[in-house]
Formats: structure tokens, C-alpha cells, sequence
């Protein structure tokens, strides 16, 4: 694997629609498309989360959300050779730690992942948290800037930034991420920052979109829903997510849970649905507290 001092990888492929692998895509406002699904790879580690990840990709997902701090690059990169798809139509991603949000370690952290995984290129890198105690989101933001001029990356993006954050690297740097991925599940459904997105052109991806397996998939207004539409539970939130507009970022060891999860295009909510849905919102929503605010990530 070379890392190339200029971009070589800018061409980007056609949009690929609604394709064979059954799920559409959408373009980012840098030109990448992306599905409207991505398959998550949190925990899915070793022999075993490579297997599950090729099973993904195998059934007909094309992009897989990995982290640095998931120490599951090298499983992604395995998956991707093992699964023999052409790398032109995945999208795989990775997310830059807290503890490398200083420039040169953020360059040489995205260079890490690209040997961790065996890659030439990613075509998402994220910086995981803002950390704003630490204070070096910016920094680490012109990092990633940096990373895509290089062609170590296609498109750059966040996760768990809040307004204040997306205003600082507009006024800096004059650029705004592709995507902000943040924790969202009808009982947190982040009105706000949803309507902030959409201003602005970026794509809302949903971490925890089924809450984690907390209440969330018992709760007997969705199962009210699901029964109506001989859906399951799962299905119906995932539904909910992609209404909304958002990009779903479930994970499914088994290969049958993997293909439930994507099967989520032959019926919609209704306008009804989507009220009651609503309704579910709670202050306390979060599965962990996890407070961009205050919360900091190494």
C-alpha cells in the first residue's frame, strides 16, 4: 500500500442508484454517493467480525462505519479483499481518536489506518468527537483537509458536533463536513440538529439508531406500527430513519438479521406514523449521556 503525496483518487465513480446490491444511494455535497444505509462494525472484531462484516457485504451492503478506536481496521480491510467486490463501489470509513487531534498525529493516524486496513484509501474519515476541553477540533479538522488534498481520503466528515462546533470550522476553514454522524433513535430524534444539517448540506447519520437495545424495541407504539405492517419492530425504526432522511448505521452479526435490516423498501410510514413516532421524543433520550458538550473521547 502506497500513500501518495497528491490525490489519485478524485475520479469519482458513477452514481451507482438504486443498483444490484438493493440499496439506493445519495450524493454528498462533494460528489460522493453514499448509501442510505451503512452497516456498523462497532465490536466486530477478529476472525469472527471479519466474517460478519463479509456477510454484510456479501448480502448487499456497501459500506462499512469503522474507527480508529474500534481497533477493527485491519477485519475491514480483510473484509474487503475477502469479499471480492470491486472497491469503486464500497464506501468504507474510519474515525480519527481524541488523543491525535493535533495535526502531524492526525496526519499520521490516518496513515496508520490506511496500514492498519491495507488500503490505498478511505473514502470517509471522521474525526469521532470534538472534545472541546481539548480544543484542537479545528486543528485536527485542517488535518483531515490536508489528508484529502493527499488522497488519503475521498470525503471528510464528524461525528457528535454540535452548532457551535460546525460554525467554528466554517469560520476557519471556510469548510463544512459531508456528514455529521450523531447519536439519534425516536427517543432522541435531534430536531434541531437535523434542521441545522439540512441549512447547511450535510448528511444526518444515525449512531445507535435502534437505542442500543434499551426500551426502544419494546415499545408498544412502534409494535402497534410493525403488527399493522407485518413488519418487525427493527424494521419499521430503520424506516423511520430513512423518512426522516437520515442514514441508518445498524449492525447484525447473523446473516438473516444483516438482510431484515436492509429490507426496509418495500412499504413507508405514514404521515400519522411519523406524528406518533414523534411523540416518543424524551429529554433523557441518550443511551449514555453522552453529551457532545462535555463528553471528550481519546
Amino acid at each position: 500500500m502506497v500513500l501518495h503525496a497528491k490525490p489519485t483518487c478524485c475520479r469519482l465513480p458513477p452514481d451507482l442508484g438504486e443498483h444490484v446490491l438493493g440499496i439506493p444511494d445519495i450524493t454528498l455535497h462533494d460528489g460522493l454517493t453514499f448509501p442510505v444505509i451503512t452497516f456498523g462494525t462497532y465490536k466486530l472484531n477478529g476472525i469472527a467480525g471479519m466474517e460478519a462484516m463479509v456477510s454484510a457485504l456479501d448480502v448487499g451492503y456497501h459500506a462499512l462505519d469503522s474507527a480508529f478506536n474500534y481497533e477493527n481496521e485491519g477485519a475491514v480491510g480483510h473484509a474487503v479483499r475477502k469479499s471480492g467486490k470491486k472497491r469503486e463501489n464500497l464506501r468504507i470509513a474510519s474515525k480519527l481518536p481524541g488523543r491525535h487531534h493535533d495535526y502531524n498525529e492526525a496526519l499520521t493516524t490516518i496513515e496508520e489506518s490506511l496500514y492498519r486496513a491495507q488500503l490505498d484509501y478511505y473514502d470517509l474519515y471522521y474525526i469521532h468527537w470534538p472534545n472541546p476541553k481539548v480544543g484542537k477540533y479545528v486543528e485536527a479538522w485542517q488535518a483531515l483537509i490536508e489528508a484529502k488534498k493527499r488522497g488519503y481520503v475521498r470525503s471528510i466528515a464528524v461525528c457528535n458536533f454540535l452548532p457551535e462546533h460546525l460554525e467554528k470550522l466554517q469560520k476557519e476553514t471556510g469548510v463544512l463536513p459531508s456528514i455529521n454522524q450523531i447519536e439519534l433513535s425516536p427517543y432522541f430524534p435531534q430536531d434541531d440538529m437535523r434542521a441545522l444539517h439540512k441549512k447547511l448540506n450535510i448528511l444526518t447519520q444515525s449512531w445507535s439508531p435502534l437505542g442500543r437495545a434499551n426500551k426502544l424495541l419494546q415499545d408498544p407504539l412502534i409494535t402497534k406500527i410493525a403488527q399493522r405492517l407485518n413488519k418487525s419492530t427493527v424494521q419499521v425504526i430503520l424506516r423511520w430513519h430513512h423518512q426522516l432522511g437520515c442514514v441508518p448505521i445498524p449492525k447484525a452479526s447473523s446473516k438473516e438479521h444483516q438482510i431484515s435490516n436492509m429490507d426496509i423498501f418495500d412499504f413507508s410510514l405514514t404521515e400519522q406514523d411519523m406524528k406518533d413516532m414523534a411523540t416518543l421524543a424524551r429529554p433523557d433520550g441518550r443511551s449514555h449521556g453522552q453529551d457532545p458538550a462535555t463528553y471528550e473521547e481519546f
